[in-house]
């Protein structure tokens, strides 16, 4: 791996390098916002891809670069190769969509429907990966017209099933990993970023370290003993041990961590028991959620309800089975990493638009490849200018609306950051 070097100012901070990607991100901008608006009105869902992967294919093989389809189900990655060796960098785009239908009233809405889970739903970019692979479609326009200025390898990363694979299927961010997106190309870090609908176009937002959360899964299946519901006394009552299990839960963050450590959630989403009104089940299955920003936080809760679970049902004579999947871990921002290439933010967006944000208890696949590489990522406005985030819909809403104007940073960010660490450690 390359050296990641921490700089006292960005290497092409008023550079000609710097002046041409201000000056190439202009002319292709206005594609840009096309691309976005083509696949925002034909959104596809995790693992179905295609026709999506298709066009991003299109568009790097007219560029002149390697590309690879078929990673990962329908991952795309194309190589841009500079005038010698030199350092790897990777920069990264999801593709899918959400099963959601769109409220938003613009000429480009999605009217796709389709069939998710046995259910007939609307399918929406309702979390903005069409701006993301417009985006980074933009930044390898950009950097393919600079190939001769670039003394290291760029490779261009899109990536499907962010939103998580299907049922019964392999995806995402784990899947490009597995089948050596990192590995095979040599990468030596790698740059994300995501947009925001309730962040200011113009602005970017980091965080250092952990920035977006760790999710695991756990299924808690609690084992009584059936009886009449009119005698309790004769059985053992799953339902109600579950209930005290869930109370249970719900005081480890509070009472069992060190809650200012790192920030924790445990919820519980789904609880299934029974058939009928006057029969105690034999057993009662919860489903639920963890999320955590600290590995040892996340070891620790873990290892928390187990025991709370077990010590829970044994207090009642019944018995309980724990799983718990860990889903996505930590993103992670390498510190070093997010030193050396906060001057390039600072040129490409002004200092005063790169901001520190707190950490967020959503998750993102992103983290897979920054636990195999040092990786960078961030966060970039998509809302309109002046308007106040309690009014902006969230993130996976009919309603989730971007505002394009600030695409150009998104583009620009990229270009630089890539740039910018090729010649700080060529």
């Amino acid at each position: 791996m390359a050296p990641i070097l921490v700089t006292a100012q960005s290497t092409y901070s008023g550079s000609p390098a710097s002046s041409m990607v201000e000056k190439y991100t202009s002319e292709v901008i206005e594609k840009v916002v096309e691309w976005r608006r083509d696949f925002h009105q034909y959104p596809e869902l995790s693992n179905r891809e295609f026709k999506t992967a298709e066009k991003v294919a299109a568009h790097l093989v007219s560029l002149g670069l390697e590309v690879k389809t078929g990673i990962a189900k329908t991952g795309v990655v194309g190589i841009l190769r500079g005038t010698s060796g030199g350092p790897v960098v990777a920069l990264r785009a999801d593709m899918d969509a959400l099963p959601v239908t769109e409220r938003v009233d613009i000429p480009f809405a999605s009217m796709i429907k389709t069939t998710f889970l046995g259910q007939e739903v609307g399918v929406m970019h309702a979390c903005g990966h069409d701006s993301h692979i417009a985006i980074l479609m933009g930044a390898a326009e950009v950097l393919t017209r600079m190939r001769d200025e670039i003394e290291g390898t760029i490779v261009f990363i899109f990536q499907p099933a962010e939103e998580g694979a299907p049922p019964g299927e392999e995806g995402g961010a784990k899947l490009m990993v597995e089948e050596g997106v990192l590995r095979d190309n040599n990468v030596d870090v790698i740059f994300g970023l995501h947009i925001n609908s309730q962040t200011e176009a113009g602005q970017i937002r980091y965080r250092p370290e952990g920035t977006m959360a760790a999710a695991d899964r756990f299924v808690i299946k609690v084992h009584g003993k059936q009886t009449h519901g009119s005698m309790p006394w004769g059985g053992i009552d799953p339902i109600t041990i579950s209930a005290q299990i869930i109370i249970g839960l719900q005081t480890i963050v509070s009472r069992q961590v060190a809650l200012t450590d790192a920030a924790a959630v445990i919820s519980v989403g789904k609880i299934q028991a029974g058939v009928r009104n006057n029969i105690i089940p034999e057993s009662a299955e919860m489903v639920g959620t963890i999320r955590t920003l600290d590995p040892k936080m996340q070891k620790i809760i873990h290892e928390k309800i187990r025991h709370t679970a077990t010590k829970i049902a044994e207090s009642a004579g019944a018995t309980v089975d724990v799983d718990i999947q860990i889903a996505v871990p930590v993103t992670y921002n390498d510190p070093e990493l997010t030193r050396a290439m906060l001057p390039t933010l600072f040129a490409t967006a002004g200092e005063e638009n790169v901001i520190v944000r707190p950490a967020v208890t959503g998750a993102e696949d992103f983290s897979f490849y920054a636990l195999e590489v040092p990786g960078l990522f961030f966060f970039l406005g998509g809302m309109p200018i002046g308007m106040n985030p309690l009014d902006a819909a969230p993130h996976h809403t009919p309603d989730f609306y971007l505002d394009e104007s600030g695409f150009d940073i998104g583009v620009k960010a990229l270009a630089n950051l890539a740039l910018d660490y090729i010649e700080a450690n060529k």
